[in-house]
């Protein structure tokens, strides 16, 4: 049994559809409607289908007052670091600090080297996820003196100026299931977040992955507790009992997550779904049920 002692967030996985191109902007301010802590969006863009996720990251946070917005998870290949840092920094002083930012190593290469990007193998994109944040780090660490120096295999920076300054630390996440990465993760990363439809054995998968993120962080000088986990769930509410997981009533969900919680060490749940129906529900019953019940178990 592993909880980290993390406080519980919810929040929304919006698909960023560009038609109609108001859609995900009213998922997003429904989301803030429903009290739930952060919306996000999926980050394809060679998907056509879909609007450039950081421009509607842009017009979300200049429509909502007190959300969290981040991309889930960005595409680093065709996101390049140095100009990402800024961006995020620049929006996150507009939003008085309401940015957080989640990136991934690479998927579809197809799409990405058909946007221009650079097919890498597997140890690669690993290597280039870690040059990345220093190079994100590196150019938020406005304290620090002199010109930002990066020298990588895969990004780089030659003396590039320092700034601006984010108006908060910002996370940066992981979106990581195979070894490499996830002990990425444990060295570097302020938290790991996965999808729960993507781990090979469901929820069970957890237990073992977690392990290796915490090996890796304590091997760094870290405290496994230092890199939050978030996870990405898919369901469907009911008015009775469900027949699998995260399947049922918000009271049956909240018990789920309160279990994934305080046996996993999960702390924020995510919910895909663009129904303002199911966000309501997620937002309104079952995240507040769910803290309850983790308060509780965690008080005895």
């Amino acid at each position: 049994m592993t909880d980290y002692g993390h406080e519980l967030r919810f929040g929304s996985f919006v698909t960023p559809t560009a038609h109609p191109p108001q859609r995900p902007v009213e998922l997003a301010l429904a989301s803030e409607r429903a009290g739930l802590d952060l919306v996000s969006f999926q980050d394809h863009p060679y998907q056509s289908a879909f609007q450039d996720t950081w421009t509607l990251m842009s017009y979300v946070a200049a429509r909502t007052e007190r959300i969290r917005i981040s991309g889930n998870v960005l595409s680093l290949p065709l996101r390049p670091p140095a100009v990402l840092a800024r961006a995020a920094a620049s929006l996150d002083r507009l939003t008085g600090g309401r940015v957080e930012l989640g990136i991934g190593a690479g998927a579809f290469w197809d799409g990405i080297v058909a946007m221009g990007g650079r097919r890498l193998e597997p140890a690669q994109a690993v290597r280039a996820v870690e040059e990345a944040v220093e190079v994100i780090r590196g150019l938020w660490a406005t304290d620090e003196t002199g010109p930002l120096r990066v020298t990588g295999e895969f990004y780089g920076v030659t003396g590039a100026k320092r700034g601006p300054t984010p108006a908060h630390r910002i996370p940066i996440r992981i979106g990581a299931y195979k070894p490499r990465m996830l002990r990425l993760t444990g060295r570097v990363a302020d938290g790991w977040l996965p999808s729960l439809s993507f781990l090979p054995d469901g929820a069970a998968s957890l237990r073992a992955m977690n392990e290796q993120i915490d090996e890796a962080a304590t091997a760094a000088g870290r405290e496994p507790a230092a890199v939050s986990r978030s996870l990405n769930l898919n369901g469907r509410f009911t008015s009775g009992a469900g027949g699998g997981p995260l399947e049922g009533t918000p009271g049956d969900w909240a018990e789920q997550i309160a279990e994934l919680a305080l046996r996993y060490g999960v702390s924020g749940f995510i919910l895909a779904s663009d129904e303002p129906a199911d966000l309501n529900l997620f937002g309104e019953e079952v995240a507040p049920r769910a803290r309850e019940l983790v308060r509780s178990e965690r008080a005895t």
